[in-house]
């Protein structure tokens, strides 16, 4: 564990008295916190906040008063140390504040998700022009910093950002362009800015220059200086990335489980054709690759990668030839490494192994354009040139391998060079800049269990990098000592030099060892071990490992690390092999030619020995050039956990990675001077009770400080000019003598309240005892009583057992006595049953006699007696409904008297069935009467007719013969034949008489025929005027219903409803009915007074017959009708009172099936859904609201006020009750057809109740659901409009004015700036107009309007407040007045748009109006808790107000924030408040429920006439519906 020996060595150990808190070592946490209980010489006894104790000499300090936040700087720790660094970041992590200063100096700790709220383009606007460390510590105040430190000074600045891979340097690094870009604001070629041609260049680069390493996926293997170069006007006008140190080793040689360069993986996941073009297979079969068992990544598809490589490239401007050309390359690379060798026929010679090794040859040299033959020899052949002659000698097999990977190292690090050279030739540079401002993303420190070349030159790098962090590290700290005008030539600054010298010093450097050794064929890694160990073995950074002969250990400022040479030798030999450069130069791809070809350049230009090591330390050696013509500023990256997770962060990781980044370095050359610094106000608000009379006396703040300190005894502190600078240990001293005075007056106070706690403990015994004896006393007499209760138990028992003998007696006597009177009793009572016998006969006799007589009586009297029965039953109707009104509260009296009426109307009901019945089998009767008559008499005269033919010719024929005899004989003759005249006289008499009969008959029938008539008109008229009876007692019972549904309680309900019918019910139900009926004249049937067994009628218990084709037409229709917008009727929308209708009059609601509700719903849905538009969902909303509210009005189930779970009713049990259900279910089936309209008529005007059944109430939790979706839809709109302005309303623009200025134009500049700062909040303004005026459009009821106007607000209030809260630039004076300049337009907004539609929406945003009135009032310092917590602001929680004490800053006046005091109770609440809940947060949730129910919508609205409601043409149109136009035509 690493600890600051420096400041103990040289310091006094920190003060420590019992009680005072301290970090001691943890094995898991790193540090953890306690509480001194003992001291034991230089050992201490700490008991853990864990309940352990420790015992240990190694500890720090712990600050009791440290912000519960944390602090922004650490400077200004109390403690600046380990632990206390440590703690700081944690807490910020935990809120995710991520960044923190150290100083100037940026520490970065990265979330693993995404934090959009703190990047977007207004945060920009925040950060512009604003002094480091007056907002919050951001990345892009670094990036502002150094921008203006750029155009103030005309010096080139860089930022430094270092960083173990998965820190978030790249992240951060893009951050940094983008503000740089914002800043600059020059665009670049077609629309492009530099920052965004620049990040388009990280596709290419990562996929040629990241590996997967056992730290990440995705980790650089090479470091990036990006130069952002500036014009004079400070506009952008070129850039260039240069790279330093590509891990070149890594072609050849990877470790399990790591991977090589992305690239090769990609190209062997491209497409077919490709891999058909380069000859390649899968990872697995190139040597190159299957070194690890890694060959795919969680996540990352390699084949879509590639193609997005290939698109970047274009980007980037490399064409599609020169891709070709590189994927060939890059190719040919993995066909080389599979070129192995075998010994040849000579000695130490060596030829290609076999024929596959043949085969990768031909394919490369292919690949590459050169010959095989040159390749092979290039690779196994070496040409040595001597004065004499050429000598040309085979190398061996491990030599020819050598090669190979020499080879495929130099082309790979050479094509990564080129596609950088691309990059930067594309981007464009500007050689006339004079300013640049340079983004170093580089490597941090490294240690694995391996340690090998790489990992020394990047820990060399960062030597260096940390020497020039320490240099200005110390600059700070020198620039702070004098601006405090403080003397600090005595402080002793710890440099790095010398391990820099083990590293790079020229000659006897490990470097200079490790060229010597290249420079030798012969040379292994354990002679260049052995030489490190004979020259440095007294250096004091260097070490040797007892257990590997080739293994050294460098102390480096980060640690210890111990480094592998086994392969140093081969990894730094980077020497140019001329037949190699021959080979290629002589290629016929252009683009292989022009590689080798700047590769002869560089040889050709020197010719002395070059090394990886050599030539990086000279890389290493121009950067630092770079960064030391530049202000440096620099941002620390630290990786929280290795997970990869957000909230998790591990300590002993942080630790490790600020040591590796130079913070604890830093902070230990902070602890050699003055690591505590504490203004004068803030050192007298702490330590003032050290010396109560320094602060009575009238006495300057920096006098009184070195008073206090001086009373002491304090040495060796500074006093600056607005701080005082102490020593390390010196705080801890006055801590533990401030926590002594602390001490003493808690010992005070707990004296008194011992005092009083004894006294009070005192005063309880006493009552205790007088208590004590009042209960003995009370035991006492109750024992005495007990004693006189069994005394006079006793003579009671005595008293009681005389009477039982006594009684004994008396009964025996009695019982004896009654069975003599029963026998005399009997025999009485025989005789007198005789007799009574006698006379019942007589009677029976005379009853039978005398019913005789008034049976002719009673049937004159019997439809009188009907009309009379029924008056009298509705005068006694009328007088039990005024006894019922009286007995209104008990149901079962209503119940009652609901049966009764029952009765009745089943009576009247099935008597008007039974006259209907008979009268229309009178009807038929009749008429086949007349029609037989008729017939008899048409047949009759045919007759007739027949027979008077007959006696005519008769006739006619005798009085020819007449004629004829007369003629013949003149004299008279007596007719003969006189008997037939006679019969046939007789036959005309005869027939004459026939007709007069039948002609009497055909009279007597025409007279029934209209007696029948007039009779049918009475029945018709009793007919009539028992329906009207019937319509009257259906309203009185209708009345009833409603009014016990109104007095019965929800839950009383819900139990009677889901009670299953009882046996006693259940056989009621089954029982058949039975009916009497009256004997008439027209049937004989019944006999007199009999009960008939009558069955239902079969439409009473047959189940309801689905829709047919004509209602599923009717549908359609409708459905059709309503897709469309109809519009709206007089303000009441059409569509939903078109619904309602047509359900009611279809019955729909008392079927227990039909698909007609879920048709509705899905039109509704297939129109809502996905909509954009807010005419059309507030169109969708006035309809749904609209059909709730006559539902909920008109559905009995919902009578309670809210839609409950269907449940299946039982049975009626009274004929009433049937008979009803059997008119609501279907009055044609009855029998009744004038019933219907007069239902449907009164349905539409007066809403009445029906009994709903399962598929009308899920209709309307649907409609429910479906109305509070267009509700959220129609919100969420609303606030994804108003969102992106928020984040302009919470912060006004900060502009520079001169404190002094010309008057004039001063009012009509105000007003303008006015204008300017108010405009975002007009937006807002104009935003809810527009929705306003939708919603009115659509007449959407104003309790809707108001309740999402009411959530919008409350959403402003959140968004607005939680910004305060989260963001310091917020909680300033001037910012308040801002706000509430907004606030006062959304106020005149409310009132203007009236309260009906607006509600109490202003009442939400109470917490930001609060929280703005907080910061605008002067004099905070003079309010006390009370005032402020119950008067100012009683809305916020006192965690709300602390965060906002804590944060408020004055930028207009420069007062103060509250009180000290205020502040210290503030926080003491808050730990109360955090300890005692299970949430503490501070900021506050947007409600997105559903803010109103059914109930208040069916209130809120007005009654809908849909009678009044005219149907769309489509719909009136049609015959069918002809029902919609009745009402109203």
């Amino acid at each position: 564990m690493f600890v600051f020996n420096a400041m103990q060595c040289s310091q006094a150990a920190p003060v420590i008295t019992v009680g005072s808190h301290v970090w001691v070592e943890d094995p898991h946490l790193a540090w953890i916190d306690g509480q001194v209980t003992r001291i034991h010489g230089d050992n201490i006894h700490v008991k853990t906040n864990q309940g352990k104790t420790v015992v240990t000499n190694v500890y720090f300090p712990k600050d009791t008063e440290v912000p519960p936040g944390g602090v922004d700087d650490m400077t200004k720790l109390s403690y600046l140390h380990e632990p206390g660094v440590l703690q700081n970041l944690g807490t910020r992590y935990e809120l995710n504040e991520i960044y923190t200063y150290t100083g100037n100096i940026l520490i970065a700790v990265n979330p693993f998700q995404r934090l959009p709220h703190i990047y977007e383009t207004d945060m920009m606007e925040q950060y512009k022009r604003v002094a480091l460390g007056e907002l919050s510590p951001h990345v892009f105040a670094i990036g502002d910093a150094a921008y203006r430190a750029m155009i103030n000074e005309g010096k080139s600045n860089s930022i430094l950002v270092s960083g173990e891979s998965g820190a978030g340097k790249t992240e951060t690094t893009k951050m940094l362009m983008r503000y740089l870009a914002f800043l600059g604001g020059r665009s670049g070629v077609e629309g492009r800015t530099v920052e965004q041609q620049v990040l388009e260049s990280n596709p290419v680069l990562e996929a040629f220059g990241n590996a997967k390493t056992l730290r990440n996926n995705n980790s650089s293997r090479f470091g990036k200086f990006v130069e952002i170069q500036f014009d004079k006007n400070g506009r952008i006008s070129g850039a260039a990335i240069r790279t330093y140190l590509l891990e070149r080793s890594r072609v050849c040689q990877i470790s399990d489980p790591e991977r090589n360069y992305h690239c090769f993986y990609l190209l062997c996941a491209a497409p077919p054709e490709d891999i058909e073009k380069y000859q390649l297979k899968n990872p697995q079969s190139f040597h190159y690759l299957n070194q690890s068992n890694c060959y795919k990544l969680d996540g990352i598809d390699d084949a879509s990668e590639y193609l997005e490589t290939r698109k970047a490239m274009d980007v980037v401007g490399i064409s599609n030839d020169e891709q070709e050309a590189i994927f060939r390359v890059v190719a040919a690379i993995l066909h080389l490494g599979n070129i192995n060798f075998g010994k040849g026929e000579a000695i130490d010679s060596s030829v290609v192994k076999d024929e596959e090794s043949g085969r990768h040859l031909n394919l490369a040299a292919e690949l590459l354009m050169c010959d095989a033959q040159s390749l092979e020899d290039a690779l196994i052949r070496r040409v040595m040139v001597t004065p004499d002659e050429i000598i040309t000698r085979t190398l061996n097999p491990d030599d020819a391998i050598a090669s190979r990977d020499t080879l495929a190292k130099t082309i790979y690090s050479h094509l990564f060079d080129w596609i950088v050279n691309k990059i930067n030739t594309s981007i464009g540079q500007d050689p006339r800049s004079k300013s640049i401002i340079g983004v170093l993303d580089i490597y941090g420190f490294e240690s694995f269990k391996c340690n090998s070349f790489e990992q020394f030159c990047i820990n060399f790098t960062n030597e260096k990098l940390q020497q020039h962090f320490n240099q200005h590290v110390f600059k700070m700290e020198q620039e702070e000592y004098t601006k405090e005008e403080i003397d600090w030539s005595y402080i002793e600054f710890i440099d790095n030099q010398d391990v820099l010298d083990l590293i790079e010093k020229k000659p006897g450097g490990i470097i200079s060892l490790l060229d010597e050794a290249c420079m030798f064929p012969k040379s292994k890694s354990q002679d260049f071990s052995q030489k490190l160990f004979q020259t440095f073995k007294n250096h004091k950074r260097f070490a040797k490992p007892k257990l590997s002969p080739t293994d050294f250990t460098i102390s480096h400022y980060a640690g210890e690390v111990t480094y592998q040479s086994d392969h140093f030798i081969d990894k730094n030999r980077d020497y140019i092999v001329a037949e190699h450069q021959a080979l290629f130069t002589a290629s016929n791809c252009s683009f292989v030619a022009g590689l080798f070809h700047s590769l002869h350049e560089d040889s050709s230009r020197s010719s002395k020995f070059s090394s990886i090591g050599s030539r990086f330390k000279q890389q290493l050696h121009s950067l630092m050039e770079s960064l030391n013509g530049t202000e440096p500023h620099y941002i620390r990256c630290i990786k929280p956990n290795n997970v990869l997770k957000p909230g998790v962060f591990e300590n002993f990781n942080v630790i490790h990675q600020l040591r590796c980044g130079g913070v604890l370095e830093a902070i230990r050359i902070s602890c050699a001077g003055y690591p505590t610094r504490l203004a004068f106000y803030n050192f007298l608000d702490r330590f003032g009770l050290l010396a109560p009379e320094v602060l009575e006396g009238n006495y300057d703040d920096k006098v009184a400080c070195q008073m206090i300190l001086d009373k002491k005894g304090l040495r060796d502190y500074q006093v600056g000019k607005t701080k005082i600078f102490l020593r390390a240990g010196q705080m801890a001293e006055l801590d533990a003598r401030r926590s002594e005075v602390l001490g003493n007056a808690a010992r005070v106070i707990q004296r008194q309240f011992r005092t009083c706690i004894a006294r009070k403990n005192f005063r309880s015994i006493r009552n205790a005892a007088i208590v004590l004896q009042s209960f003995l006393r009370g035991e006492i007499a109750r024992e005495v009583h007990k004693k006189l209760r069994i005394e006079a138990a006793a003579l009671r028992f005595q008293k009681n057992f005389r009477r039982y003998i006594d009684r004994k007696s008396f009964v025996t006597t009695k019982s004896s006595t009654i069975v003599l009177q029963t026998g005399l009793r009997a025999m009485i009572a025989r005789s007198e049953f005789r007799l009574r016998r006698q006379t019942n006969a007589a009677i029976v006799l005379q009853a039978h006699w005398r019913g005789r007589q008034a049976y002719s009586y009673y049937t004159r009297l019997q439809k009188a007696a009907i009309v009379t029965q029924c008056a009298w039953r509705c005068r006694l109707a009328r007088r039990e409904l005024r006894m019922l009104k009286m007995a209104a509260r008990e149901t079962g009296a209503l119940k009652d008297a609901k049966d009764k009426l029952e009765k009745r109307v089943e009576e009247l009901t099935w008597r008007l069935q039974l006259e209907k019945r008979l009268r229309t089998d009178l009807e038929e009767t009749k008429g086949q009467e007349v029609a037989k008559l008729q017939e008899t008499l048409h047949t009759m005269r045919l007759q007739l007719k027949e027979s008077n033919e007959k006696v005519v010719k008769e006739q006619d024929a005798a009085r020819i013969a007449i004629e004829e005899a007369s003629s013949v004989n003149k004299e008279p003759v007596v007719v003969e034949d006189t008997e037939k005249i006679d019969s046939l006289s007789n036959e005309v008499d005869r027939l004459k008489g026939l007709l007069s009969s039948e002609t009497q008959k055909a009279d007597e029938a025409k007279q029934a025929y209209c007696s029948t008539l007039v009779q049918n008109e009475e029945l018709s008229k009793k007919l009539e005027e028992a329906g009207r009876k019937i319509d009257q007692l259906q309203d009185s019972v209708q009345r009833f219903q409603e009014k016990v549904f109104n007095l019965e309680s929800e839950n009383k309900v819900l139990r009677q409803q889901t009670l299953t019918i009882s046996p006693t019910t259940r056989a009621l139900a089954l029982r058949p009915k039975t009916i009497i009926i009256q004997r008439t004249p027209e049937k004989d049937a019944f006999s007199n007074g009999e009960t008939t067994q009558l069955q239902e009628p079969e439409t009473e218990d047959r189940p309801q017959k689905s829709l047919n084709q004509k209602q599923q037409e009717n549908q359609e229709l409708l459905l059709k009708s309503i897709s469309e917008d109809i519009g709206f009727s007089e303000g009441k929308p059409v569509a939903a009172c078109l619904i309602y209708k047509c359900l009611i009059h279809w019955r729909s609601f008392e079927v227990e099936r039909t698909s007609i509700f879920n048709r509705i719903i899905e039109t509704i849905a297939s129109a809502v859904e996905m909509q954009e538009n807010s005419d059309v969902l507030c169109y969708w909303l006035s309809n749904s609201a609209t059909l709730l509210m006559l539902l909920q009005r008109t559905l009995k189930a919902s009578a309670t006020g809210s839609i409950t779970t269907p449940r299946r009713r039982g049975m009626p049990t009274s004929l009433f009750g049937r008979v009803s259900q059997s008119f609501r279910g279907s009055p044609q089936s009855a029998g009744f057809p004038f019933m219907n309209g007069r239902v449907i008529g009164g349905g539409l005007d007066e809403l009445r109740q029906i009994e709903a059944k399962y598929p009308a109430l899920l209709f309307k939790q649907q409609l429910t659901a479906f109305l509070e979706k267009i509700y959220g839809m129609i919100r969420d709109k609303m606030k994804k409009e108003i969102s992106p302005l928020l984040a302009s309303c919470i912060q006004a623009l900060r502009t520079k004015t001169p404190r002094s200025g010309l008057v004039k134009g001063r009012s009509q500049n105000n007003f303008v700036a006015q204008q300017v700062l108010i405009a975002h909040w007009q937006s807002i303004v104009t935003c809810l107009n527009g929705h306003l005026r939708t919603m009115r459009a659509n007449y959407v009821p104003s309790l809707l309007i108001s309740k999402v106007f009411g959530q919008i607000f409350s959403f402003i209030n959140v968004q607005l407040f939680n910004s305060l809260l989260l963001r310091r630039e917020c909680c300033s004076f001037s910012n308040g007045e801002y706000v509430k300049t907004g606030l006062a337009e959304l106020e005149k907004w409310c009132h203007d748009a009236t309260e009906e539609f607006v509600g109490s929406a202003w009442d939400e945003l109470k917490h930001i109006r609060q929280a703005v009135g907080f910061l605008v009032i002067h004099q905070k310092p003079k309010k006390s808790l009370k005032e402020i917590s119950t008067e100012l602001c009683p809305v916020l929680s006192i965690q709300q107000l602390y965060r906002i004490s804590t944060m408020y800053w004055d930028d207009k006046y420069g007062t103060q924030s509250v009180s000290q005091e205020v502040l210290a109770s503030m926080r003491h609440m808050t730990s109360d408040v955090t300890k005692n809940t299970i949430s503490s947060s501070f900021l506050l949730d947007d409600d997105s429920s559903i803010p109103f129910s059914l109930d208040e919508i069916s209130k809120s609205m007005q009654n809908v006439e849909v009678a009044e409601v005219d149907p769309p043409p489509l719909i009136r149109q049609n015959s069918n519906f002809m029902f919609l136009l009745e009402r109203s035509n």
